[in-house]
């Protein structure tokens, strides 16, 4: 139960979006830019990460919505699982392994980062752009971490996360923008 006594039992997100078009129109076009624009990352890859971002982080709204986005996207089941596990033997190409560790580190001990860590993304063939994305993807997962936390959303039920994460990949990040633009 959200702790806005103005917000429906099942709110989320969407619900506080709507009330503030100014605030969140932006935002969504820049969650949109940043999860389906440009990126040498795929969109189920950022989506891996965002998830990945969010489950390390300790935030189930997040990590169970994105997971299911990068199910969406094609990543494999249980992917997410056995990264969260162990990044090193986690199913996924080698290429993005030290993303994960750039990402588990920005997460959890983010003062502790140093150009090694840097190097090893880059060591790996990724050019600035795809660090870049990682950092961005971390950071979008802190700040929606505390926008669901601060209202007191509780995570969707998974079948409910994989019908939205449908419309997420059919309509992208501002699939609530249109209505933004009505209101003004």
């Amino acid at each position: 139960m959200p702790f806005f006594k103005s917000l429906p039992k099942n709110a989320g997100p969407p619900n506080v979006f709507k009330q503030y078009p100014d605030i969140y129109g932006p935002w969504s076009e820049t969650s949109e830019a940043m999860m389906n624009g440009p990126s040498p990352l795929s969109q189920g890859e950022r989506e891996l990460l965002q998830a990945y971002a969010a489950g390390i982080s300790g935030c189930a709204f997040v990590y169970t919505g994105h997971s299911e986005v990068a199910y969406a996207w094609g990543i494999a089941r249980g992917t997410l699982e056995k990264l969260m596990a162990d990044i090193e033997t986690a199913p996924v190409d080698d290429r993005l392994k030290p993303i994960f560790a750039y990402v588990r580190k920005l997460v959890t001990a983010p003062r502790d980062l140093t150009q090694a860590d840097a190097d090893a993304v880059f060591d790996a063939g990724w050019a600035e752009k795809a660090l870049h994305d990682a950092v961005v993807i971390t950071a979008r997962v802190a700040f929606m971490q505390r926008l669901v936390d601060g209202f007191g959303f509780a995570p969707l039920d998974p079948a409910v996360a994989a019908s939205h994460a449908k419309k997420r990949v059919e309509r992208g990040y501002v699939n609530v923008y249109s209505t933004f633009r009505k209101q003004k």
